[in-house]
């Protein structure tokens, strides 16, 4: 449909009808622009008949929480196209189907999972899916470990590693990761009432030290092709079904950057409970939190140590010794990447529901501080911990000055 233009919800149906291979040629079609998120425009097109239904999602020129005043590259929608397309073909299963990527458009076609709920969602109104951790840890131990040095040909991976170079959304990960909380910043917002919190991690060089290290490591560690933004808002669920979406921040990093950011949304929800729930609700529902991340860790570790001894390529990296450094070092880059997710989401730009529908201050004031110390303590303590048991622990004396 030619060069690129921002889309409306009449050029969403005229694209869905005329360019796509989806809907019968006597559709009674609609679109409906929903999308909530900060980059993109999404839009969904129903058959009225058959109530059959596509997406589409445009990548805007700017990000759309703050305006054009932030301009933003539309490559950014090749790579979230091609990011699904390859996790698709390594895990169908947990990867959302992508119909047709449009490039000039910047534009994609996906299947609709209305029939999903998005976690963070569900967590909010207490639903427990018991399987949701063990999905998710196998959707990242299968595109993680299948499009690193362990498995690709070095060439095949080095050439991937360019197709990936992302940097419009790498930065905005550099510094609302590891940066910009950590100082005075336009893009910070926080609850008044956690004023000197936030003015204490400013002030702690020991905390930054660690983030540094961490920030360092995302920069300059490309060891398999990330999702990047594996948070609970890019997840859909049902009670038997996991799918994962919106992977326009993926680049070729650390493992442990998307091993960590879902362990950090559930920590998130856990730091919320005191506020959204009665105190015995909230204790139920932490202790299911603990549970997910507990089998999200233990079935990845397994999973990736199957495959790194059934399935690795190069016969350098098949010595057990070397595998379990690895595996312990993964583990050690995500406690702390999920340390940087709890305090960001807090006193950053891009908050979550889990914390921000406390609608009473002061009540929400004592969550983001059961955030912000959960954050601390697992980026300054994150080599010291052996398993993820030692992990939970901590949380659990940590959250009890909170209860």
């Amino acid at each position: 449909m030619g060069q690129y233009r921002i889309f409306n919800e009449a050029d969403a149906l005229v694209y869905a009808s005329d360019q796509l291979d989806f809907f019968p040629a006597d559709a009674d079609l609609t679109a409906t622009e929903f999308g909530d998120g900060n980059l993109n425009l999404v839009f969904k097109v129903t058959d009225q008949n058959s109530k059959q239904s596509v997406i589409l999602k445009q990548a805007l020129p700017y990000a759309r929480c703050v305006g054009e005043s932030w301009p933003l590259s539309t490559d950014r929608a090749r790579i979230e196209a091609q990011v699904l397309q390859i996790h698709g073909e390594i895990c169908p299963e947990h990867t959302v189907k992508i119909l047709k990527f449009d490039e000039p458009l910047s534009l994609m076609a996906m299947e609709d999972l209305s029939d999903h709920q998005i976690w963070r969602a569900a967590l909010i109104d207490g639903k427990q899916h018991p399987n949701t951790g063990k999905h998710i840890a196998r959707y990242l131990a299968k595109t993680l470990f299948y499009t690193s040095d362990f498995y690709l040909d070095p060439k095949v991976k080095k050439a991937k590693v360019a197709q990936f170079i992302n940097p419009d959304l790498c930065l905005i990960t550099e510094d609302l990761f590891f940066t910009d909380p950590y100082r005075e910043h336009e893009r910070n917002s926080f609850n008044a009432l956690i004023e000197k919190d936030v003015l204490a991690l400013r002030e702690d060089f020991a905390l930054q030290s660690k983030v540094a290290a961490l920030k360092y490591k995302f920069l300059n560690h490309a060891e398999a092709l990330l999702h990047g933004d594996v948070h609970s808002g890019s997840i859909f669920v049902t009670a038997t079904s996991t799918k994962v979406i919106d992977a326009e921040f993926g680049y070729y990093g650390p493992i442990g950057f998307d091993v960590g950011s879902p362990i950090g949304n559930l920590l998130l929800n856990y730091a919320g409970q005191i506020g959204l729930n009665d105190l015995p609700t909230a204790k139920a529902f932490q202790a299911y939190l603990c549970t997910q991340i507990s089998q999200l860790w233990q079935t990845f570790e397994t999973e990736f140590t199957r495959l790194l001894n059934e399935e690795t390529t190069d016969v350098a990296f098949k010595l057990d010794e070397f595998q379990h450094k690895m595996i312990q070092q993964i583990f050690i880059d995500a406690i702390g990447f999920a340390g940087t997710e709890l305090i960001r989401r807090t006193i950053g730009l891009a908050h979550v529901a889990d914390i921000m529908n406390i609608e009473d201050t002061a009540v929400r004031a004592k969550s983001e501080r059961l955030a912000l110390a959960l954050g601390r303590a697992l980026v300054m303590q994150a080599e010291q911990f052996e398993t993820i048991d030692d992990v939970l622990d901590c949380v659990n004396l940590v959250s009890k000055k909170f209860l």
